[in-house]
């Protein structure tokens, strides 16, 4: 497997490891942000990193993986593809995680989860939720990026992280770069359009 070492350097040659302020999808404001997608474009990398996460996971037969959408669609993808298996992805609608375009699981079904980043693990535990609800049974979480610094935890699911880092995170009314009037950039949106700080 790929060092620590290794995996930074790969998100810091694709410039995925981005300096700004940002509004994190859980709400929250940060520094720094790993935009996945900036690796997730370079076929041969993504095979590389995936593959890591494939080996560590095929002890448990997965015969699905299931990443929420966006970030996590080319993640499944690629992770089935070494595994051999199905990939199918969620996707969030009213902050609720569905299943669309006829994607279905089972009883039968051993889900493994993926993504490409993760900072509060809220996006996994709702669909792990959506994916029990249907008999389905987790036989794991697996991210890119765990930027909680490890804090994120999944009582009884077996989880693994290529990269855990911590970078600060602040509720936007304790947020220094707002204070510094800094705007404020909601990743996956264009980079003009920018937040005002309140």
């Amino acid at each position: 497997m790929m060092t620590r070492d290794e995996v930074l350097k790969c998100f810091r040659k694709c410039h995925a490891l981005q300096r700004g302020h940002f509004e994190l999808s859980s709400g929250l404001h940060s520094g720094h942000y790993f935009q996945c997608a900036q690796l997730l474009q370079y076929p041969r990398i993504t095979s590389r990193v995936c593959k890591d996460l494939a080996e560590y996971f095929a002890s448990t037969k997965p015969t699905v993986v299931v990443g929420p959408a966006t970030g996590g669609i080319v993640v499944a993808y690629e992770v089935a593809r070494k595994l051999g298996c199905r990939a199918i992805y969620t996707e969030r609608i009213d902050s609720e995680m569905h299943l669309r375009r006829g994607f279905k699981v089972t009883k039968e079904d051993r889900v493994l989860l993926v993504e490409d980043a993760i900072s509060t693990g809220e996006s996994a535990r709702k669909v792990a939720a959506l994916l029990e609800c249907f008999g389905a049974k987790i036989v794991g979480i697996g991210t890119l990026v765990d930027r909680s610094g490890g804090k994120v935890k999944f009582p009884k699911k077996k989880f693994k992280s290529l990269l855990t880092i911590a970078f600060e995170a602040f509720a936007p009314d304790d947020c220094p770069l707002c204070g510094e009037e800094i705007p404020t950039t909601r990743p996956g949106r264009p980079k003009h359009e920018l937040l005002d700080c309140d």
